[in-house]
């Protein structure tokens, strides 16, 4: 059986340690002579990686992307991917942890959720140069460790954030207010799904959360993203499933007990009926 690793940010040497991991590195590091191929794997640790210059495949739970010039991915911890980069790509990977940026303001923890629901973005050239200073400025404050750099880092991080989220097919039309409200109750939805996926799989549930109907919920995720709420919930089951079933090597029962299902085979029937296989078939497919 095929396991994949969990990948930690190293211990760091400095006094960043009491206060979380942070690690940021040219991707000319470990992308400059020869191919770079990471096999599928899961982090810890959130992830940035601004590729400059740069092409390959990008795989994030299970979805490809192409990479190209001028394009930055963003990964949250818990997530599985597999990388292949060609010699010769540049730009930056930024590494850390919730323990070194974690926002009280509730715009930047919403900053933050949003970012984490969007793996990749391409940049208009312009605004990739903007990113670019920033990191830039970051692996400065990084290497020279000065007072304060530390504190000058989560800023820059929080005005990363804020780039990022920017970007949408037409960055300058006008948001109504309708519209922001949807997606702040979306992006809410996700939020509670993340945190109680094991224990709450029904729409009733998350609509007694968010003091919403079932009809008002579903109109919001329709006009996110085209799904009903329950279709959402069951994507995140089986996303989390295949989390499991390719970075552990627990038994398929082992796993539906730990996404809160009691009966094994209601679970199994369940992924099949979802994927089209069966969690065992799922598996031996990635060995």
């Amino acid at each position: 059986m095929k396991k994949i690793p969990i990948r930690q940010l190293a211990a760091a040497p400095h006094k960043e340690a009491v206060t979380g991991q942070f690690k940021i590195r040219p991707v000319e590091e470990f992308a400059g002579d020869t191919d770079l191929a990471h096999d599928l794997h899961r982090h810890d640790f959130f992830l940035i990686l601004a590729i400059q210059h740069g092409e390959g495949i990008h795989e994030i739970d299970f979805t490809p992307y192409k990479v190209q010039d001028h394009s930055v991915f963003f990964l949250r911890p818990g997530q599985v991917h597999q990388l292949d980069l060609k010699a010769g790509s540049s730009g930056y990977l930024v590494e850390f942890d919730h323990s070194f940026y974690h926002p009280k303001e509730k715009i930047s923890i919403q900053r933050l959720r949003k970012a984490s629901n969007k793996n990749f973005c391409a940049l208009s050239l312009d605004r990739f140069n903007r990113i670019m200073g920033l990191l830039s400025s970051m692996l400065s404050e990084f290497k020279n460790r000065d007072d304060g750099y530390l504190d000058i880092i989560r800023s820059s991080l929080d005005i990363f954030f804020i780039e990022y989220v920017r970007q949408s097919p037409n960055p300058n039309a006008v948001v109504s207010t309708a519209a922001t409200y949807t997606q702040e109750r979306f992006d809410e939805f996700l939020y509670l799904l993340d945190k109680h996926l094991t224990t709450h799989k029904h729409v009733a549930e998350y609509t007694a959360m968010m003091n919403l109907s079932a009809y008002q919920l579903n109109e919001i995720t329709k006009s996110s993203m085209g799904k009903t709420a329950s279709e959402l919930i069951n994507e995140h089951i089986i996303l989390e499933a295949k989390r499991y079933l390719l970075a552990t090597p627990n038994q398929v029962k082992d796993i539906a007990d730990l996404l809160g299902y009691e009966d094994p085979s209601y679970f199994i029937r369940f992924f099949k009926k979802q994927t089209g296989s069966s969690p065992d078939a799922f598996r031996q497919h990635f060995k």
